[in-house]
């Protein structure tokens, strides 16, 4: 579905108080697809309002990660905090329309002017709006006392219908909220209000976010009206629910969406994980990006929570891998992760190490352990697990090592030896395989015979034998 009545303007907004966990990535990343599906732009903006809980480190790893997964802003970042003026005009500005006013109650006081409204089984605290008689009274002029700004929730307003584009239409009644703070005592902005003023600034067309910040959408669709800005359109996420399918905290391991980056996962993997947690595009599971982009609507999101499967997204990065080229590969793993794949093998020539990158690309699950797949190979191996060999067996290794010396190490006729020894010796291959991976790799489970040899070389693969065999 196009989007052809405005241009489409959506925003990631995240609190540089923590690592970007999972669930704001998959956020990031519906808004990104939204924005190319539809030739919009996709902004980013640092809610950074809090100053005792935002910290610098964490903006600069918010920007990294979304970098790492190529969703890096259209335009320049807003810094919430530097907008810290434009704030407070306007909540001003919405004093003098007698759309808010000061409240100048203290906290002794609050508690004699709160009550309590059920519905549906939930009670909500309001404040009674007593300091809206004082509307008109400066303060420090006609009251010297502290105050809070709160918004005057319009007392025709009985209802607010949210028109939410994935869960549908939402009513939520107006009894069940307050006269809510703009501005604290000490002039810092509150969420609502200043995402509000930011969101219109930005000129925002379609606000997506999780299903968390349902709750606040009726009040800020209040102050778009009250503000004369046009009200956005929503669309509230599902969550992704953690093992147990509660929602998926701080607690769990695959929270933080920057360690995935250096466990190894691919990020174009990861992205195509993460948007099928939550919307679906037939029984397709694997996706480049520009197939995403031509795909992705919100008409596929699902209004139910999304299981986080950690084998799932394992099998999705090794797909990504094996259709990766070894070229490709290396170069990520080199460039981006840092890994040491020009030191580790320098016995090696390129040819070599592409070639065990695709031997091994295809038994992997992470870069990370491709990695060390690469540097248990290219070292000779300590340990072996087949480690009591009989007399029967040693004798088979040294009558093989006679045939590789006389053996051109040329696939094709490599193989052909092996088969014409296995003729010979009377056995089969599968009695022979098993003891040339181990003697190469230490290990039962490991690639082919013939790769593996092809990889280590003549020489190599003559010295291993003859070491496992001692």
């Amino acid at each position: 579905m196009m989007y052809d009545q405005k241009p489409v303007r959506v925003r990631f907004a995240p609190s540089p108080t923590g690592m970007l966990h999972i669930g704001g990535l998959r956020t990031a990343l519906f808004n990104f697809l939204f924005a190319r599906h539809n030739q919009g732009s996709f902004l980013v903006r640092i809610e950074d309002t809090d100053k005792e809980r935002s910290q610098d480190h964490y903006t600069q790893m918010i920007i990294d990660t979304l970098s790492w997964c190529a969703m890096g802003s259209d335009e320049t970042i807003v810094i919430q905090s530097e907008r810290h003026s434009e704030h407070l005009r306007i909540a001003h500005e919405l004093i003098s329309q007698g759309k808010a006013y000061y409240c100048y109650c203290s906290p002794d006081e609050l508690q004699k002017r709160v009550g309590n409204v059920t519905r549906e089984g939930v009670s909500y605290v309001r404040y009674d709006g007593y300091c809206k008689r004082f509307i008109g009274l400066q303060p420090g002029k006609d009251i010297e006392k502290p105050y809070v700004i709160r918004f005057a929730v319009p007392e025709s307003c009985t209802q607010v219908v949210v028109q939410d584009i994935i869960k549908g239409p939402i009513t939520f009644n107006a009894d069940t909220f307050d006269d809510f703070i703009l501005l604290r005592s000490d002039g810092s902005p509150m969420y609502n209000f200043v995402v509000v003023v930011d969101d219109a600034f930005m000129r925002i067309s379609h606000i997506i976010r999780g299903e968390e910040h349902l709750i606040n959408t009726p009040k800020q669709i209040l102050l778009y009206q009250a503000c004369g800005y046009a009200v956005p359109t929503f669309g509230h996420l599902p969550l992704i629910l953690g093992p147990d399918g509660a929602k998926m905290s701080k607690r769990d391991a695959a929270a933080n969406a920057y360690d995935y980056k250096k466990q190894g996962y691919l990020p174009h993997a990861l992205c195509n994980y993460l948007v099928r947690l939550g919307w679906a595009h037939g029984d397709q599971e694997i996706f480049t990006l520009s197939e995403m982009i031509a795909s992705f609507t919100l008409e596929g999101v699902s209004s139910k929570g999304a299981l986080f499967d950690a084998q799932k997204l394992d099998w999705v990065n090794g797909m990504h891998m094996k259709n990766s080229s070894a070229q490709a590969l290396y170069d990520y793993m080199s460039g981006v992760l840092g890994l040491p794949l020009a030191n580790n093998f320098s016995s090696w020539s390129m040819q070599t190490i592409f070639a065990a990158i695709d031997l091994y690309k295809k038994r992997s699950v992470t870069l990370q352990e491709l990695f060390n797949e690469l540097v248990q190979l290219h070292h000779r191996p300590q340990r072996y697990e087949l480690n009591n060999l009989t007399h029967e067996q040693k004798k088979l290794l040294e009558s093989l090592m006679t045939l590789l010396v006389e053996t051109h190490f040329v696939a094709e006729e490599l193989t052909q030896k092996i088969k014409e020894f296995c003729r010979n010796q009377q056995i089969g291959l599968g009695d022979l395989a098993p003891l040339i991976r181990v003697s190469l790799t230490g290990k039962k489970d490991a690639p082919g015979i013939y790769d593996l040899m092809m990889v280590c070389g003549k020489d190599e693969t003559i010295a291993r034998v003859h070491a496992y065999a001692a």
